[in-house]
């Protein structure tokens, strides 16, 4: 799968962000190889710009009403991605910026092999560290969050759990849980958030803090999601497995050892 940057350049108005970045899948097979508007008409235009959502194609010809801007415009898909030979950007209609592609999980450079580490050496309270590696949620279809910002959390007893910067998560995929908050002891008040694509919620399967304990302010606004509750968590490429229980939400990679807190039993540990 391949996700999507902001060009760095002056293709993009000054300061202006994108929320659908991580919306495009360029896995979709075009429906045709040409503009069917422009075909109907017999011409042959080469500009073509591929949604990224569906797979029509159009061209970029922005007469009302016609080509590519007229499918967004029916159908509010907001990313298309260049189909000319040599052209490797997007277009987002509805936050008007040019998009770089960032490249696919299978084009990532292979990492050596972390070394091993035990639950049982990680402190407690916990400890933050910042993760570089490519951390990844996908839900329904959908890539809910993709950084390499990442701030691991790391507690006795308990694999790590990673936050995500609010600026690497599809946040309008995200809506406040009802039900009760959790407290921390060290990081203060959580709230709960469910993941919601289309006509599919995950309750409750992400949280975060948004106003932490002092000696845990870096993690103000990041978010943090239940690999059980999601369908897939990788850290760089790898699939994570979920702790056991439905409290704690830790991230078990090949290179976290246990036994792991969580599963019946161990909440006295």
């Amino acid at each position: 799968m391949t996700g999507w940057a902001l060009r760095p350049d002056g293709g993009r108005p000054s300061g202006r962000q994108c929320s659908h970045a991580l919306t495009a899948d360029p896995r979709t097979i075009p429906l045709s190889e040409t503009c069917l508007h422009c075909a109907e008409r017999g011409r042959i235009r080469t500009d073509l710009l591929l949604c990224l959502t569906c797979g029509h194609v159009g061209c970029s010809d922005s007469s009302p009403g016609t080509h590519a801007a007229a499918h967004f415009e029916s159908s509010g898909h907001p990313v298309a991605s260049a189909l000319t030979a040599g052209q490797e950007w997007a277009w987002c209609y509805l936050d008007e910026v040019y998009l770089d592609p960032l490249g696919g999980v299978e084009a990532e450079p292979r990492r050596t092999p972390r070394e091993s580490e035990s639950v049982w050496d990680y402190p407690r309270p916990a400890v933050m560290r910042g993760d570089d590696r490519r951390v990844r949620v996908e839900c329904a279809g959908q890539m809910v969050a993709d950084t390499c910002r990442a701030i691991r959390v790391l507690e006795t007893s308990h694999p790590p759990v990673f936050y995500i910067p609010p600026t690497d998560v599809r946040t309008d995929l995200l809506f406040p849980a009802s039900g009760r908050r959790t407290w921390c002891e060290w990081k203060g008040s959580a709230e709960y958030w469910d993941v919601v694509v289309g006509d599919d919620v995950r309750a409750r399967a992400a949280w975060s803090y948004p106003r932490p304990e002092a000696d845990y302010a870096p993690l103000a606004g990041f978010i943090a999601f239940y690999p059980s509750l999601v369908d897939r968590c990788t850290v760089a490429g790898e699939v994570a497995t979920a702790q056991d229980g439905d409290f704690y939400g830790g991230w078990i990679t090949s290179e976290v050892q246990g036994p792991f807190k969580g599963g019946p039993g161990t909440r006295m540990w």
